[in-house]
């Protein structure tokens, strides 16, 4: 029996690690969504931050339209100033990729204050993703992680993955390597799972360690390993753009036969 998919929300943020945004639509171009982790914060060496370093950055948001970067805390606007891009700085990520990018004039004290330490934040001029420029889970998987483990339900935004999909069963989204998935006008190549990082185990909106959902999916899964990304837990999986296009919130999921 065929299940009818649909896309139960969308997750983007500008800045990697800050806390999420979640739009009505987003655009998916060939190379990830549109803005999506447009910027990164990086330390005075020039090595990648992310929120799994630093939870207070959960705690703020930001936003990037015509120009302009705002980011906001609980008690409002934190900074707001038209983006400037200085000197280049290409940022490894986690040996996955190199982003070549700009550091943004003007926002050293900001992010700093934030973190509790020194930071640069950088325009990068690719999306600021790890591996692949869309990602995907289902929330059966999701509720089948909380009932696996005895749980109270897991708010999925700690995974923080673009496209969460309903209708489907838990882990179906682990079968559809290879396979293509029409959402919206576009069209997605599912790759492999996601290993994943402490930064689940934080709160979403306050950044703060409070449920460990690693060993709760080992619990539910067990420690699984890849030939690409080695032993660890894996949860969701990777998708690369086929056709860009449009994708909403409501969406029907299409997976090819």
């Amino acid at each position: 029996m065929t299940r009818s998919m649909t896309v139960a929300r969308l997750s983007t943020t500008a800045v990697k690690g800050l806390s999420l945004h979640h739009p009505a639509h987003l655009d998916v171009a060939s190379d990830g969504v549109v803005g999506d982790r447009e910027f990164f914060l990086v330390e005075d060496d020039g090595a990648l931050i992310s929120c799994t370093d630093i939870g207070e950055l959960m705690g703020v948001s930001a936003a990037y339209e015509a120009g302009v970067l705002t980011v906001r805390g609980p008690g409002g606007v934190l900074h707001s100033a038209a983006v400037v891009d200085g000197d280049p700085l290409d940022t490894d990520f986690y040996e996955l990729r190199t982003v070549p990018g700009r550091v943004v004039v003007g926002w050293d004290e900001v992010f700093s204050a934030i973190a509790g330490r020194s930071l640069r934040l950088v325009h990068g001029s690719s999306g600021g993703f790890d591996v692949a420029g869309v990602s995907l889970l289902g929330t059966a998987s999701t509720d089948d992680l909380a009932a696996r483990n005895g749980a109270e339900p897991v708010d999925a935004r700690r995974f923080r993955m673009t496209v969460e999909i309903a209708g489907g069963a838990p882990h179906d989204e682990d079968t559809w390597a290879g396979r293509d998935l029409l959402i919206g006008t576009a069209v997605l190549q599912v790759g492999g799972p996601i290993k994943r990082c402490a930064a689940t185990t934080r709160h979403p909106e306050t950044g703060l360690v409070d449920l460990q959902t690693l060993r709760m999916i080992g619990t539910a899964r067990g420690r699984q390993e890849t030939s690409e990304w080695g032993a660890g837990f894996y949860f969701g999986v990777y998708a690369d753009v086929v056709s860009p296009g449009r994708i909403h919130l409501g969406d029907t999921v299409t997976l090819s036969t």
